[in-house]
């Protein structure tokens, strides 16, 4: 099978061609950060009318791409994938519409995908990993820890009660007078900086339950900042790795509490997967990672550029689905939030996004 997919559901515009072989006859990524830099985060009509702009051409790029590489042609291509949700719905609607036309006009399968399970399997786009495993998703809109037993098949065992980790990140960058994105700048930042210095507190650490939160913390980070004043600037680097540390130990004590609660309801440990952008982070990744092995879990997280936003793994969940016969109807109406697990309690903070 192949399938052509589309990511459209924040700042990214994404075209990609995927395989069930795990192949990737294109992948591309057209980053919008430069448009959104002035305002400091992202503005979603921006993001909207630069999807509208750029969609049409990363397709034809992309299609171009996959025949130079393998001769295939549009007719080739078994079914169209674009996120559905969940997501800034102006730019969702940008690409459900562009793969609706284009899956009417080919006669070819639509495939609404929801952005939160493209991340929950994009680690079988590198391996043949099997169900059940444990994910932790991390991203800028989303922490969550869910048991994964197949595609279409989710159980939340936590989530966050108010901010997500990647939003803390980007608010504590801001307090700190970094750039946006902020998590890969507190990262950078922090490898200069003592993480002991400063006692930020760990949000939820030590509860039962799987749940997070992050508000807190940042509250705490601005305390630190009002009551060095002047001196704030000067401690930077030292503020930078001390939340970081904070975030790393919130959700290794998180994840540990899930890899306990996945024992006892499937009998072993398997696999922990880390995906979403801030699985990015290479102290978090090391982090869970060390947790993982204490707890007789093999380790896994995509590659980078499979965990920040991309249409590979859009493709690769289209054909996930389209194996199964997961087929969705052109009158599919693009959402802005839409929960892998229906049935999940719903969480305590309004700031909750699903």
């Amino acid at each position: 099978m192949i399938v052509l997919g589309i990511e459209t559901s924040c700042d990214e515009t994404a075209v990609a061609i995927a395989t069930d072989r795990r192949e990737l006859l294109s992948d591309l990524v057209l980053s919008q950060m430069d448009d959104h830099k002035p305002y400091g985060g992202i503005v979603p009509e921006v993001a909207a009318r630069a999807h509208l702009a750029h969609l049409p051409d990363l397709v034809r790029r992309a299609l171009d791409e996959a025949k130079a590489k393998s001769g295939i042609e549009l007719s080739d291509i078994d079914g169209i994938a674009a996120t559905g949700g969940p997501g800034l719905i102006g730019g969702v609607m940008v690409g459900v519409m562009m793969a609706k036309a284009m899956a009417a006009a080919r006669g070819k399968p639509f495939l609404a995908i929801n952005h939160l399970e493209a991340h929950a399997l994009s680690a079988r786009l590198i391996e043949d990993l099997p169900f059940p495993y444990l994910l932790l998703l991390v991203s800028g809109g989303h922490c969550q820890l869910l048991a994964v037993d197949g595609v279409g098949r989710y159980r939340r065992w936590g989530t966050t009660i108010d901010d997500a980790v990647g939003e803390a990140f980007d608010k504590a960058a801001k307090m700190l007078g970094l750039g946006y994105p902020g998590g890969p700048q507190i990262e950078r930042l922090a490898a200069e900086g003592n993480p002991a210095r400063f006692n930020l507190p760990r949000p939820m650490m030590g509860r039962p339950g799987c749940d997070f939160s992050f508000s807190g913390l940042k509250t705490a980070l601005r305390h630190a900042l009002n009551k060095l004043g002047s001196d704030a600037m000067a401690a930077r680097a030292d503020l930078a790795a001390s939340f970081q540390a904070a975030v790393a130990d919130a959700l290794t004590d998180r994840t540990r509490r899930a890899m306990t609660r996945f024992v006892d309801t499937y009998g072993q440990p398997t696999t922990l997967v880390v995906a979403g952008g801030v699985a990015a982070n290479t102290h978090l990744r090391t982090r869970l990672q060390a947790a993982a092995a204490a707890n007789g879990f093999r380790f896994l997280a995509p590659p980078a550029r499979l965990c920040t936003d991309n249409a590979a793994m859009v493709a690769w969940a289209g054909i996930e689905r389209l194996g199964l016969g997961l087929i969705d109807g052109l009158d599919f109406a693009p959402r802005p939030r839409w929960p892998l697990d229906p049935d999940a309690p719903p969480a305590i903070g309004a700031g909750v996004k699903a």
